[in-house]
């Protein structure tokens, strides 16, 4: 049904609960990919025990390197990109298949609805608590209450876990190397979908996972995102969010040309960043070279 890719840096833990709970509450049989950044905390020897396919590089190459090598080995149209730090909720998959069942087009963008211990502001999220570690994470209690608070779809866009169509995540590049090692290039996939044409940003209310919260993230340094969006695009990401997708809640649902948000236009905000970074900074570029000037170097495997 679907192909799931999870990236993983020395996460072995989570990526145990994440895998496992893929395998339990899954109600059809989808194949499961693993691109393990190092893998030297025994999370090499685990999916080679459990027989998961997997690829490998000796050191962190960054989300969006080893995502797209991961989309490149899948078997199946649809893909999934999720975090090892998620858990799925039992039928996750068949909320998903329900969603593509109501669209006739595959040029769309699914989300998974996250349940986290802190939601911040964001309203598309649920928040319950858990646990906060694969320690002290209550399956029972997620099982019992996971579907409790009753809300469906909602029209719009979020981060992992994103379904796709393979075809237009090798057609539009999947993520873009400059935003390596990741910060901003889920931002940067939405705008390739639109730019394509894509209006079905979907974040499906039956598909939910629990998610511990960034515990990849907070060991690297971070590229800023937010200055090669501006400077690839000409709008900054908060008017991206706050212009273009509500725009998908008026009648003609963004589809129309007399629709001023459409496609996107550069805006007076985006050409001053552009001009202040461009003369101060090396963007889009100075993040990447301060990270890994040569992030695909090293030793690359594979397996199962």
């Amino acid at each position: 049904m679907f192909s799931i890719v999870i990236p993983s840096w020395n996460n072995l833990a989570y990526l145990k609960l994440c895998v496992e709970s893929l395998k339990k509450h899954s109600k059809f049989e989808n194949e499961i990919l693993v691109h393990l950044n190092d893998g030297s905390d025994g999370s090499l020897e685990w999916v080679k025990a459990q027989g998961i396919k997997y690829t490998q590089s000796d050191k962190n190459v960054g989300v969006c390197l080893s995502v797209n090598h991961l989309v490149a080995q899948a078997s199946h149209d649809w893909v999934l990109y999720m975090n090892d730090d998620m858990v799925a909720s039992p039928g996750w998959d068949a909320g998903f298949i329900d969603a593509i069942a109501s669209v006739d087009s595959d040029l769309v963008m699914f989300f998974g609805t996250l349940i986290q211990p802190e939601i911040g502001k964001n309203a598309n999220m649920i928040k319950q608590n858990f646990g906060e570690t694969p320690e002290t994470f209550d399956e029972a209690q997620f099982l019992a209450q996971c579907m409790y608070d009753k809300r469906g779809d909602v029209e719009g866009a979020a981060s992992q876990p994103t379904l796709v169509h393979r075809k237009w995540w090798s057609m539009l590049g999947g993520y873009s190397l400059e935003f390596s090692p990741g910060m901003s290039s889920d931002d940067d996939l939405l705008m390739k979908f639109w730019v394509a044409g894509c209006r079905t940003f979907r974040i499906v209310g039956k598909s939910r996972f629990y998610h511990f919260g960034c515990k990849s993230t907070g060991r690297i340094k971070h590229n800023l995102g937010g200055r090669i969006f501006v400077m690839k695009w000409g709008v900054t990401q908060i008017e991206f969010h706050r212009l273009y997708m509500p725009s998908l809640r008026k009648p003609d649902a963004g589809k129309t040309v007399n629709n001023p948000h459409n496609f996107v236009r550069g805006s007076w905000l985006g050409k001053l960043r552009r001009v202040g970074y461009a003369l101060r900074f090396n963007y889009p570029l100075e993040d990447i070279e301060a990270w890994d000037p040569m992030p695909g170097q090293g030793k690359w495997n594979s397996g199962n």
